[in-house]
Protein backbone atom coordinates (compact mmCIF):
# COMPACT_ATOMS: atom_id res chain seq x y z
CA UNK A 1 0.00 0.00 0.00
CA UNK A 2 1.22 3.44 -1.07
CA UNK A 3 0.33 5.60 1.67
CA UNK A 4 3.09 6.50 4.40
CA UNK A 5 0.94 8.46 7.32
CA UNK A 6 -1.40 11.28 7.91
CA UNK A 7 -0.57 14.06 5.04
CA UNK A 8 -2.97 16.95 6.89
CA UNK A 9 -6.01 17.27 9.30
CA UNK A 10 -8.50 20.06 8.07
CA UNK A 11 -11.40 21.15 9.76
CA UNK A 12 -13.66 24.16 9.81
CA UNK A 13 -13.22 27.25 11.57
CA UNK A 14 -15.14 30.65 12.24
CA UNK A 15 -11.34 32.56 12.74
CA UNK A 16 -9.04 30.26 11.07
CA UNK A 17 -6.37 32.86 11.68
CA UNK A 18 -6.12 33.38 14.93
CA UNK A 19 -7.10 29.44 16.05
CA UNK A 20 -3.76 28.88 13.82
CA UNK A 21 -2.39 30.98 15.93
CA UNK A 22 -3.75 29.26 19.11
CA UNK A 23 -1.98 25.86 17.80
CA UNK A 24 1.23 27.89 17.13
CA UNK A 25 1.41 29.48 20.47
CA UNK A 26 0.01 27.02 22.95
CA UNK A 27 0.59 23.68 21.46
CA UNK A 28 3.47 24.44 18.72
CA UNK A 29 1.91 22.99 16.10
CA UNK A 30 0.45 24.08 12.74
CA UNK A 31 2.54 25.95 9.59
CA UNK A 32 5.86 27.16 10.09
CA UNK A 33 6.34 24.56 13.10
CA UNK A 34 9.04 21.94 13.54
CA UNK A 35 8.61 19.81 15.97
CA UNK A 36 10.57 16.76 14.51
CA UNK A 37 14.09 18.03 15.56
CA UNK A 38 14.72 19.00 11.67
CA UNK A 39 15.53 22.38 11.31
CA UNK A 40 12.83 22.57 8.63
CA UNK A 41 9.77 24.50 8.45
CA UNK A 42 7.72 26.27 5.85
CA UNK A 43 4.55 28.69 5.80
CA UNK A 44 2.33 25.98 5.14
CA UNK A 45 3.03 22.66 6.88
CA UNK A 46 4.02 21.17 10.08
CA UNK A 47 7.28 19.00 10.18
CA UNK A 48 6.75 16.63 12.76
CA UNK A 49 8.28 13.69 14.98
CA UNK A 50 8.29 10.46 13.70
CA UNK A 51 6.06 8.10 15.96
CA UNK A 52 2.79 5.71 16.59
CA UNK A 53 -0.64 7.46 15.07
CA UNK A 54 -3.60 5.78 16.06
CA UNK A 55 -6.64 5.88 13.10
CA UNK A 56 -9.33 4.54 14.72
CA UNK A 57 -13.43 5.17 13.77
CA UNK A 58 -15.49 5.03 17.16
CA UNK A 59 -19.35 4.27 17.38
CA UNK A 60 -21.42 6.90 16.44
CA UNK A 61 -23.00 6.94 20.17
CA UNK A 62 -19.22 7.03 21.91
CA UNK A 63 -19.06 9.16 25.04
CA UNK A 64 -15.20 9.12 24.29
CA UNK A 65 -15.76 12.88 23.19
CA UNK A 66 -18.81 15.33 23.12
CA UNK A 67 -21.55 13.99 20.75
CA UNK A 68 -22.12 17.74 19.50
CA UNK A 69 -18.90 16.64 17.74
CA UNK A 70 -17.65 14.24 14.36
CA UNK A 71 -13.71 14.89 15.51
CA UNK A 72 -11.42 14.41 18.39
CA UNK A 73 -7.83 15.21 17.62
CA UNK A 74 -4.77 13.48 19.64
CA UNK A 75 -1.76 14.90 19.80
CA UNK A 76 1.25 12.61 20.57
CA UNK A 77 3.23 14.97 23.02
CA UNK A 78 6.99 14.26 25.37
CA UNK A 79 7.13 16.13 29.05
CA UNK A 80 3.12 15.69 29.32
CA UNK A 81 3.62 17.59 32.85
CA UNK A 82 5.89 20.39 31.35
CA UNK A 83 3.36 21.04 28.52
CA UNK A 84 0.30 21.20 31.66
CA UNK A 85 2.13 23.10 33.02
CA UNK A 86 2.40 25.83 30.19
CA UNK A 87 -1.24 25.11 29.63
CA UNK A 88 -2.11 26.12 32.97
CA UNK A 89 -0.23 28.93 33.00
CA UNK A 90 -2.26 30.68 29.56
CA UNK A 91 -5.71 29.93 31.36
CA UNK A 92 -6.55 26.66 29.40
CA UNK A 93 -8.40 24.26 31.35
CA UNK A 94 -7.21 20.92 30.91
CA UNK A 95 -9.02 17.47 32.27
CA UNK A 96 -6.92 14.53 33.50
CA UNK A 97 -8.81 11.32 35.35
CA UNK A 98 -6.17 8.53 36.93
CA UNK A 99 -8.70 5.85 34.72
CA UNK A 100 -7.16 7.17 31.65
CA UNK A 101 -3.89 6.54 32.17
CA UNK A 102 -2.22 2.85 31.95
CA UNK A 103 1.22 2.28 31.89
CA UNK A 104 1.58 -0.10 28.73
CA UNK A 105 -0.37 2.79 27.28
CA UNK A 106 0.74 6.20 28.59
CA UNK A 107 -0.45 9.13 29.97
CA UNK A 108 -3.22 11.38 28.69
CA UNK A 109 -4.96 14.79 29.58
CA UNK A 110 -7.68 17.36 27.78
CA UNK A 111 -7.96 20.29 26.59
CA UNK A 112 -10.15 22.48 24.42
CA UNK A 113 -9.32 25.35 21.50
CA UNK A 114 -11.48 28.35 21.67
CA UNK A 115 -13.89 27.10 19.38
CA UNK A 116 -14.34 24.27 21.31
CA UNK A 117 -12.61 20.95 19.85
CA UNK A 118 -11.66 18.77 21.89
CA UNK A 119 -7.91 17.76 22.22
CA UNK A 120 -6.41 14.92 23.46
CA UNK A 121 -2.68 14.85 24.97
CA UNK A 122 -0.94 11.60 24.71
CA UNK A 123 2.55 10.84 26.55
CA UNK A 124 3.23 7.09 25.40
CA UNK A 125 5.04 5.58 28.01
CA UNK A 126 8.87 5.91 28.33
CA UNK A 127 11.17 4.94 25.13
CA UNK A 128 8.32 4.63 23.31
CA UNK A 129 8.82 7.89 21.09
CA UNK A 130 11.77 8.22 18.98
CA UNK A 131 14.23 10.90 19.80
Amino acid sequence: MGVTGIGGFFFRSRDPDALGAWYRTHLGIGAGCDSSGSGESSEWYWQQGGGPTVFAPFKADTDYFAADRQFMINLRVEGLDALLETLRAAGIAIVTRPEWDDPSVGRFARIHDPEGNAIELWEPPSGDLPH
